[in-house]
């Protein structure tokens, strides 16, 4: 089975994604909800799961279950998306208008992965 490129740029994506929860901890800390606890560890744990997905989307064999992972992982992050909406302070300086923009994209980066599934 050939993987196309752009399932490789999806996967390349995550991993990125994945590893800025590594280069900038704290940007990701100052977004998450306050009623999620351990935030550094959501936030390590999140970037692992990100780079996890990223590279098992490059398999066949685990292409599916990391679609599957990505949408409920997109799914969860929704929750952040929508805690940013909350207030100035959740917001971290970003425009309401972008934050507003982030959650249909949440919803587009779900069907751009549904898309690969058989």
């Amino acid at each position: 089975m050939d993987i196309p490129w752009h399932l490789y740029l999806m996967a390349g994506m995550y991993i990125v994604a994945g590893l800025a929860h590594f280069v900038f901890p704290k940007a990701y800390m100052r977004i998450m909800p306050r009623y999620l606890p351990n935030h550094k560890l959501l936030v390590f744990l999140s970037g692992i799961a990100e780079i996890l997905l990223g590279i098992g989307l490059c398999f066949p064999l685990t292409k599916n279950s990391s679609i599957y992972g990505i949408i409920l992982m997109l799914l969860v992050f929704l929750l952040v998306h929508f805690y940013m909406l909350s207030g100035e302070k959740a917001s971290a300086g970003i425009p309401k208008w972008i934050l507003i923009l982030r959650i249909p994209l949440q919803f587009g980066l779900m069907y751009w992965a549904l898309w690969y599934l058989p």
